[in-house]
């Protein structure tokens, strides 16, 4: 069973997960089962990308 290292980062990261969406034109609400694969992949991958750019702006 995993772990959260940081729990409290949840409701931040859901908001940022919306965010992100909204910006991309993805509907997201409290159900998704609606959107494809693809959709939320794009979703995900640009929170990935969004969190490492920030990050290497911190360094």
């Amino acid at each position: 069973m995993s772990q959260k290292l940081v729990p409290e980062a949840k409701n931040g990261l859901s908001k940022f997960k919306t965010e992100v969406a909204s910006e991309m034109g993805v509907p997201f609400t409290d159900y998704n089962g609606n959107l494809t694969s693809k959709q939320c992949g794009s979703v995900g991958g640009e929170m990935v990308k969004r969190m490492v750019e920030q990050y290497e702006r911190g360094i």
